[in-house]
């Protein structure tokens, strides 16, 4: 299982990349592997207002649908609008182009809860 180090990691299997007061989330390769082939993601609504611990989106596999949850609070800036065509991307790349949005944060001080790789590994193996 890929569990890149210079992530965090929520305990809802959503990785967080931070960029100054801006973080770009995805769900990890264990949940991607977990849900199985995904056929539909609920495009994010931009400028939208979240709050950690929200559901912002939704994730359809072959296997269940998924709610996505805000690991931090602040307002959607970017959403990633290649899953429209391509929802596969989050089985295939998942870190990557797989990415589902970005959020500018309300409180960075949040991100001082989320799990590093570490601590993740933790999670899912244990």
């Amino acid at each position: 299982m890929n569990i890149p180090v210079d992530l965090r990691y929520s305990s809802d299997h959503e990785w967080i990349r931070q960029d100054g007061n801006t973080v770009t989330i995805g769900i990890t390769d264990f949940a991607q592997d977990s849900l199985g082939d995904v056929v539909f993601v609920e495009a994010a609504e931009a400028a939208s207002v979240v709050t950690v611990g929200d559901s912002f989106t939704e994730v359809e596999s072959t296997k269940s649908v998924s709610d996505i949850y805000a690991p931090v609070s602040g307002t959607i800036v970017a959403v990633n609008e290649k899953l429209d065509d391509t929802p596969e991307l989050l089985n295939s790349d998942p870190y990557g182009e797989g990415w589902i949005c970005s959020i500018e944060m309300s409180d960075p001080t949040q991100l001082e809860g989320l799990m590093d790789a570490d601590g993740y590994r933790a999670l899912t193996e244990g």
